[in-house]
């Protein structure tokens, strides 16, 4: 499916522009409290890092009602208080323009990408709309790989809550991880920077009417660019602050895209994948620190009681999908959860076990692939609360040293997936038995 042209307001203003060396990208919808900082970051950044530089900063909005266009286009930075060590040859320019398509953050960002196309830019950083803790440094780490040090792909790598993105921590992180050798701490999370052939080879795709338009697209991403061989690397921007969410609540729509986006990519890059053992570090740039984050009030009781549920109510799925003795030890857990003598725990190879039968189910569809997502997340929910009950007492520190156990027991599982992938529901799908022959084999460079 051809990429779609961009709207006539944003059309006219990139032919009023012409060019720009480098684009920043914000979406949004509604929000207006905290735009007005990132806008003023960027431009900080840009006028204190990238002063000989032509740039243009762009709100990518959603329909926003509480003044969010009007906030991006009434920021002001005064440069006498930038400390500049050269005056900006050009002022950075700013737009605001409405995306068309599908609602979401992928949608945004397609048309970020366009009018950086259409500029010719050499680099484009996205950043969150919510950012409380962004300053200018980060525009100077997200785009000084891409334009003095020849990286195509720049994650964020950042201090948060120990239950702040439980999502990458819980499935994102390790499976990827485990898929392509790779170690991106936040693939997932949401301030990237990236080289012209990036941002075009995703313009090239045709799945941007898919949950890429929503919430699948930071994974996206970073997966097109980890699998295809882009050179990728991380930043390290301190502390992450934005409006983050209890777990407890309700984040079952961002989990079945950006979960769903991961499992449809896994067939994609197959091929890729199954190849490759173990895992290296990506490259870090920033000087590393630490620092304070803001805690995250979490409640356990409710996400073992939607678990309890879900096995209930999703008992037939699970025996589906799940090995059958992956569905033993689920089944028995939901049996003694309120259970007061049995502290409630999942173990790291259960876990691991639960995530990579559901891929293998989705890839199998052993029954319809909404269903399987919709299934996974009282699952989630309770790898959540037991993370929480184990963790509650340490250091981030400690936490992180956990995670790092559970990644590895993810590498150290490969090939149990590989078997799943190729055999336990060939008879169902025949034609994977042929697309899928080959043996894992020593560890690619990717």
């Amino acid at each position: 499916m051809p990429t779609p042209p961009m709207p006539e307001e944003a059309r006219r203003a990139a032919e009023t522009l012409r060019r720009a060396d480098v684009v920043i990208g914000i979406p949004s919808y509604n929000n207006a409290r905290t735009i007005t900082h990132v806008v003023r970051a960027a431009y900080a950044g840009l006028a204190k890092y990238f002063p000989q530089l032509t740039a243009v900063v762009i709100n990518s909005d959603g329909g926003s009602t509480d003044g969010t266009r009007e906030a991006v286009l009434s920021a002001h930075v005064e440069d006498s208080r930038l400390l500049l060590l050269s005056t900006p040859t050009v002022a950075a320019h700013r737009l605001s323009l409405p995306y068309h398509g599908i609602p979401g953050k992928g949608s945004a960002f397609r048309l970020v990408f366009q009018l950086a196309k259409e500029l010719g830019a050499k680099a484009c950083a996205v950043v969150d709309s919510d950012l409380r803790s962004i300053t200018p440094e980060w525009i100077d780490l997200l785009l000084r790989p891409i334009l003095f040090a020849n990286y195509d792909f720049v994650a964020p790598y950042y201090h948060r809550h120990k239950y702040d993105g439980t999502i990458t921590n819980s499935i994102v992180y390790p499976l990827t991880r485990a898929l392509y050798g790779v170690r991106i701490r936040q693939p997932i999370g949401g301030e990237f920077g990236m080289s012209a052939a990036v941002y075009e080879r995703y313009l090239e795709r045709d799945d941007w009417e898919t949950d890429v338009a929503r919430f699948g697209i930071d994974i996206w991403m970073t997966t097109i660019a980890v699998a295809e061989g882009f050179r990728v690397c991380q930043s390290f921007l301190g502390a992450k602050l934005h409006d983050a969410k209890d777990p407890a609540a309700d984040l079952t729509a961002m989990l079945h895209q950006v979960v769903g986006s991961v499992f449809t990519l896994m067939e994609e890059y197959d091929h890729r994948w199954r190849a490759i053992t173990g895992s290296e570090p990506a490259e870090l740039f920033g000087f590393r620190f630490d620092v304070g984050v803001e805690a995250i009030q979490v409640n356990v009781k409710r996400m073992i009681d939607a678990f309890c549920r879900g096995s209930r109510e999703l008992a037939e799925i699970w025996a589906e999908t799940l090995h059958p003795e992956t569905w033993a030890a689920v089944a028995d857990l939901s049996r003694h959860a309120h259970d007061p003598g049995v502290p409630f725990h999942i173990e790291d190879e259960l876990w691991a076990r639960v995530v990579l039968d559901m891929a293998c189910a989705y890839h199998h569809h052993r029954v319809g692939r909404g269903h399987i997502l919709r299934s996974l997340t009282p699952l989630y929910l309770a790898r959540v609360a037991s993370f929480v009950l184990e963790t509650e007492s340490l250091l981030s520190a400690q936490v992180e040293d956990r995670m790092e156990q559970l990644c590895l027991t993810f590498e150290r599982m490969k090939p149990y997936l590989v078997e799943q992938w190729n055999g336990r529901a060939a008879s169902k799908s025949a034609s994977a038995e042929g697309r899928h022959a080959a043996a894992p084999k020593t560890r690619q460079e990717v």
